[in-house]
């Protein structure tokens, strides 16, 4: 009997989207590619979540790319590669886009493409013992796919000195380079995931997808942010959810959305 590549499940408004091949290391392939779109497409249009728990079965997060989808792109064309690149792009920037607080439940390695997916979660929570790397010019390829979100997250020196060396490095260092937002002790790490899971659901839910997305404009168009941050603010105070949230807070009361 066949499992699914990618477990989906859903408890207490909270997703827990599970890459589901433990016997490759949870490694990309194509289908696993596409399963992951379509699957944050889906949950990014859930309005009834309040965040979404991402994490890899068995003993590593994720260790980067099928080795038979590798060997399979040695046949492809300059064009077909291309197309190839294009699908992997979409499914980081639909993951990246989530209107829902994606966490990233980080254990064993995330290596790669495994990587790239740690930088397009808003928070990385990673077991002390976790081993990272954007080890592709080892293959004699290069990161480039994971490139805009990976150097968004850490920056062009440290981007500078991974990419280019390929070297793996250890979770301590991913924090230092703001890879990863907080490392534990693997027993401690679904404490520490559920921990960030309540303080989301401590906000308002459409104040954290807006503030994701002014986030996301701000940093696109640094020009216009005055005008950016004042619509938001303006929009999110004469909002529902912002009446409320200030009333709760002046009457000393707990908002509705905690309820």
């Amino acid at each position: 009997m066949s499992h699914p590549i990618l477990e989906i499940s859903v408890s207490e408004a909270v997703a827990h989207v599970t890459l589901n091949r433990p016997d490759v290391r949870n490694a990309f392939n194509a289908e696993l590619i596409a399963e992951l779109q379509r699957a944050f497409e889906r949950l990014g249009n859930d309005g009834t979540l309040r965040a979404v728990i991402l994490s890899g079965a068995g003993k590593t997060f994720c260790g980067g790319a099928d080795i038979n989808w590798m060997r399979a792109s040695l046949e492809l064309s300059r064009e077909e590669n291309v197309s190839d690149a294009k699908r992997m792009s979409e499914m980081f920037a639909t993951i990246d886009r989530c209107p829902r607080p994606v966490i990233a439940r980080i254990h064993g390695a995330a290596l790669g493409g495994g990587a790239g997916l740690v930088a397009v979660c808003d928070v990385a929570i990673a077991s002390n013992d976790a081993q990272f790397g954007f080890t592709e010019v080892k293959l004699g390829i290069l990161p480039a796919v994971i490139s805009p979100f990976v150097i968004r997250k850490i920056g062009v020196s440290h981007a500078r000195a991974l990419f280019l060396t390929g070297e793996r490095f250890s979770a301590e260092r991913a924090e230092n380079i703001g890879l990863v937002h907080e490392v534990v002790r693997f027993e401690d790490l679904d404490t520490a995931v559920d921990r960030v899971v309540d303080e989301i659901k401590s906000g308002g839910r459409n104040a954290i997808a807006v503030a994701k997305k002014t986030i996301a404009e701000v940093t696109a168009r640094p020009e216009d942010a005055r005008e950016i941050t004042s619509q938001a603010i303006a929009q999110q105070r004469t909002s529902p959810e912002g009446q409320e949230g200030l009333r709760a807070f002046l009457e000393r009361r707990k908002p509705n959305w905690t309820e």
